[in-house]
């Protein structure tokens, strides 16, 4: 059971390389702050985001990297331990939670390297503008989807 649960784990490792790779072109190609527009709903605009989701704590000085580094740590060292304590049966819930470590590692990479969080993808209509995201962002959130879908579906 560990060993299959563990392969999961290649796909989290998969998230990071995608979601590193992804800034990494962003912070050679994009402009900051400068919309690079692609449809009328989607551009990329490349943000530093130093606290968290929509840029809470953004401003507060410092401490709060810290903060988010910790948090980071413990929680993608619970969701590995849960990850590999999974029965064979759950793969809704490993795909989840390599989901959710995926994303959860590679914005920890961007804390840890940079102080803060690369995001570049922008949806918008007319002048109304989402918060913007990376790939990170986007693995924790289909994560979440697909683990609270597991916590419905499955029994086991």
């Amino acid at each position: 059971m560990l060993r299959k649960n563990s392969m999961w784990l290649l796909l989290s490792v998969l998230i990071i390389a995608l979601d590193q790779a992804s800034k990494y072109w962003a912070k050679a190609h994009l402009q900051f702050q400068q919309p690079y527009w692609l449809t009328s709903f989607f551009n990329l605009n490349l943000n530093f985001n130093a606290g968290a989701a929509f840029s809470f704590l953004s401003n507060e000085g410092g401490w709060q990297i810290h903060l988010f580094q910790g948090i980071s740590i413990i929680v993608s060292i619970i969701l590995i331990v849960w990850l590999l304590l999974l029965g064979s049966k759950q793969n809704l819930k490993a795909l989840g939670l390599s989901l959710i470590i995926g994303g959860a590692i590679g914005n920890l990479i961007d804390r840890i390297r940079l102080n803060y969080v690369v995001d570049f993808f922008d949806f918008h209509l007319k002048d109304w503008h989402f918060a913007t995201f990376n790939v990170a962002d986007s693995a924790v959130c289909v994560g979440a989807f697909f683990l609270i879908l597991s916590m419905i579906w499955q029994r086991d």
